[in-house]
């Protein structure tokens, strides 16, 4: 059990918030007893504390209820173009906290809970995370159309040293944030066969599966709008394979049900690869068919409550629907759009692409080739037999306008097909996308600048005003207000709460990074994280760690790309210099004392790798190994320590992104899209050692290179080493540091019971290295000595941290949405005010 807190440091906690009232606290506590009553049927003598979690959280959606129905009256009343965000995956973490600082009830529950002789945070740390995404890609789309996976991403374990994969099943014990709507469940097609007939195109012979809604309320921050994030779970119709009935295979045939609900049975685990996998296909077009049937449904009716359509031409659809392809996973939208309209509504050809492209947008995510998806012909012709035939019309449409445009131009007729040729032909899923848009962005300006001169080339020469920009955002509630209210009540002594919803007034800090006080105060709520970020290592993880230590995190999805070798190469390089006599001189270099002064590290590094890549789980064993020498090694005691953090989701990153001093953002450059870890370290107090990638540059850019660590190759550094051929062994033979450390972890030092466990390591980073990481080993190295020399001057390095936070304000996430709104939707966003329940409609 959490050690309770005292009075002050309660009031401390719920500064920022305001003082709960003591009508709020009595009708939480009435609210709290009713559900614990009525709704989980227990009392207190017998309840657990998973019971009360969940009766705090029903008290807390019922402040939602009215909110969120007003809303929706409100927006069909007022007919307003409506925005919706299709993505496969949403990384939502946990909603209790989130929604009790939204509505401003946390301080009303913390007291209420208190009165009970209850933790809230103790209840808190009871629900699950909502992991229904990889990373990143998830973690930005926190409303709109998706699947209701039974599985999310997996829980990581680790078992001597490798990970081990567990089922996430975060439904276990029910949502009591959903909302099930099975009146408005829909049947999605799969299969069949295409018939054209005088009447038009008809697809027959289906398999059908039911899509079946649950709602999730999203409220708005200190606001009545409660949107709506709708994910589909696949049922089985009940006659499915039911003509096995009649020959005695009724049992069989209710079995079979499985097949069509393995759909949203889980989420693929991979974080850019792309996986050519038929389920993951079905799992694409069921989300986006339901979803399209459902915005149809919403565009022809108007008034709350009504199903008759009331709209019969689709002219205006593109002036009331705006529909946003979160990566490619989506992009069967533009052909199911295609079906709907042209197969059904009986719309012309051409006026039905000229609406789907006027409603469509579509974000890339990455510049991996690997990630990009590519589906084959053969795969995709049985599983949506018409929506085939679209795609090559539309293709032929395509090219022949590029022909036009470019005459005898062959290659790039191949390079620009959505169809590619080869032994088996495949559909390229983000070249469809491009037709099919009316705005194309990447989400940091250095990805969008490559996405523009690089991965769609050819389609930007031709249409250039397609392409844009959209930098990424973090929601400062969750990522400041709720994660780090130490910080937040700090920042809100000097400025005011102005910055909560309008983050840029952060700027009003600047004047104010070298007051004594302020640094004073920053420094001390950092190291009160770091404590209680320790003592939570050690009750969770068994880990003792010295909280004065510098935290040096490196916390994401493990993959090459994202270069967590190169951070394990500077860990041996820091364990060599402190440890020098622990291995047979090889080199014939000075030796440092070991007791110099040196700045304690701990080291964290965190993530979880997909199941089939074998070189990011070698990483994670590296990692552990490393660990296992370092940690257990008297002669460096507590000055270095490597931490790797098990399962990391969204509720582990609220907790270690306030604790950081450091944060590991050294992505090989032009390869990190943008990076939005990146952004919740610098808004908490932590300073970036980074490679000039992603969103790094523009943070960069509004804090100043010099209040950030900077290193390493830039991107046209990186082409200049393609084009002259990079040799790894170039670097390996100069630099005997690098030699030594990497000769270490190959000849089994890190690894003694299995001497050539790194061996595949190694052979990739001196043989087929594709994301150089010796050839950013020595600056690396010199600039985290840098680090060290900062870091021993804490106020230097307070005053940088300070002038980061008041510079962050660019990565807000209201910035990001205001941009898309504006610049892709052509909606103007709003503050309006939706009167409470409570109050007249009038």
């Amino acid at each position: 059990m959490a050690k309770p807190l005292t009075d002050g440091e309660r009031r401390k906690q719920i500064s920022v918030r305001g003082l709960a009232g003591l009508g709020d606290m009595a009708e939480v506590r009435k609210s709290f007893n009713r559900h614990l009553h009525f709704t989980l049927v227990k009392d207190r003598n017998v309840a657990t504390r998973r019971d009360y979690y969940l009766a705090l959280a029903h008290t807390v959606r019922d402040h939602l209820v009215g909110r969120w129905i007003r809303t929706q009256q409100r927006y069909y009343e007022r007919d307003p173009k409506r925005v919706y965000y299709l993505s496969l995956e949403f990384y939502m973490g946990r909603t209790l906290h989130n929604t009790m600082v939204n509505l401003g009830l946390r301080s009303a529950c913390d007291e209420a809970m208190y009165q009970l002789g209850l933790d809230l945070e103790e209840l808190e740390e009871i629900e699950e995370d909502a992991g229904l995404g990889n990373g990143g890609l998830g973690r930005l789309a926190a409303y709109g159309y998706g699947i209701r996976y039974e599985f999310g991403i997996f829980n990581q374990k680790v078992v001597n040293g490798w990970q081990v994969e567990e089922a996430d099943d975060w439904l276990r014990y029910g949502n009591p944030w959903e909302k099930a709507r099975p009146e408005y469940t829909l049947p999605v097609h799969f299969y069949g066969r295409v018939e054209h007939g005088p009447e038009g195109v008809r697809w027959l012979d289906t398999q059908v599966v039911l899509a079946m809604p649950y709602d999730t309320p999203v409220p708005g921050y200190k606001s009545d709008t409660v949107n709506t994030m709708r994910l589909w779970s696949a049922k089985a119709p009940n006659d499915f394979k039911l003509h096995d009935f009649n020959v005695g295979g009724y049992i069989e045939a209710v079995l079979d049900r499985n097949l069509a609900e393995n759909i949203s049975r889980v989420l693929y685990p991979n974080d850019n690869f792309f996986e050519g996998k038929e389920l993951r296909l079905k799992q694409e077009y069921f989300a986006v068919a339901a979803t399209l049937q459902d915005i149809i449904r919403r565009f022809k009716s108007s008034k709350f409550g009504c199903r008759d359509p009331v709209r019969t031409c689709f002219d205006t659809f593109p002036d009331k629907v705006a529909i946003q392809l979160n990566d490619t996973h989506p992009a069967l939208a533009i052909p199911e759009l295609m079906r709907i309209l042209v197969d059904v509504e009986k719309v012309d050809w051409d006026k039905a692409w000229e609406i789907t492209r006027k409603t469509c947008a579509y974000t890339n995510h990455t510049v991996l080739p690997e990630a990009l998806e590519r589906w084959p012909v053969p795969m995709f012709e049985k599983l949506l037999p018409r929506h085939l035939e679209i795609i090559y019309a539309l293709n032929q449409q395509h090219l022949d306008h590029v022909a036009a445009l470019f005459p005898g131009d062959v290659d790039r007729l191949r390079r620009m097909s959505v169809i590619e040729e080869g032994d088996c032909k495949r559909i390229n899923m983000a070249h469809l996308c491009v037709i099919g848009s009316h705005a194309v962005n990447g989400v940091a300006r250095i990805h969008s600048e490559i996405v523009k001169q690089s991965v769609f080339k050819d389609f930007c020469e031709l249409e250039p005003e397609k392409f844009q920009n959209k930098t990424n955002g973090i929601t400062p509630r969750r990522w400041l207000l709720l994660c780090n209210p130490g910080l937040a009540d700090t920042i809100v002594q000097r400025i005011g709460e102005g910055f909560l919803t309008d983050l840029s007034q952060l700027r009003k800090l600047l004047p104010l990074a070298g007051d004594e006080a302020l640094i004073r105060d920053v420094a001390q709520v950092k190291q009160e994280n770091k404590a209680k970020f320790a003592a939570f290592l050690e009750q969770e993880y068994k880990v003792k760690v010295n909280p004065s230590s510098m935290f040096d995190v490196h916390v994401k999805r493990i993959h090459e790309y994202k270069r967590q070798l190169l951070n394990c190469l500077h860990v041996v390089t820091l364990y060599n210099r402190e440890c020098p006599l622990h291995v047979v001189t090889l080199y014939d270099w000075i030796k440092k004392d070991p007791a110099q002064a040196v700045v304690p590290r701990t080291v964290m590094i965190g993530g979880k790798a997909a199941p089939g890549y074998h070189m990011a789980k070698m990483i994670i064993k590296l990692v552990t190994s490393i660990g296992d020498i370092v940690n257990q090694d008297p002669v460096v005691g507590d000055r270095l320590k490597v931490v790797f953090l098990e399962n990391y989701r969204v509720s582990l990153a609220e907790k270690v992104i306030p604790a950081a001093d450091l944060s590991q953002q050294i992505s090989t450059a032009g390869t990190e899209a943008s990076g939005t870890g990146n952004m919740k370290f610098m808004l908490n107090g932590a300073l970036t050692i980074g490679t000039m990638d992603g969103a790094n540059v523009e943070m960069a850019e509004e804090a100043g290179a010099e209040n950030l660590f900077i290193f390493g190759l830039r991107v046209e550094d990186v082409e200049a080493l393609d084009r002259k051929g990079y040799n790894a062994r170039e670097y390996y033979d100069r630099l005997p540091e690098l030699r030594q450390a990497v000769d270490q972890i190959g000849s089994g030092f890190f690894s003694p019971r299995e001497p050539d466990c790194f061996k595949d390591v190694v052979n990739m980073l001196l043989n087929h290295d594709r994301f150089k990481v010796f050839a950013d080993y020595e600056a690396y190295v010199a600039c985290q000595a840098r680090v060290d020399r900062l870091y021993r001057n804490p106020r230097e390095w307070t005053e940088k941290v300070i002038r980061n936070i008041a510079c962050a304000g660019k990565f807000s996430s209201d910035r990001t949405i205001t941009e898309y709104a504006r610049d892709i939707w052509g909606v103007e966003p709003s503050a309006l005010q939706t009167p409470p329940p409570s109050l007249s409609r009038d």
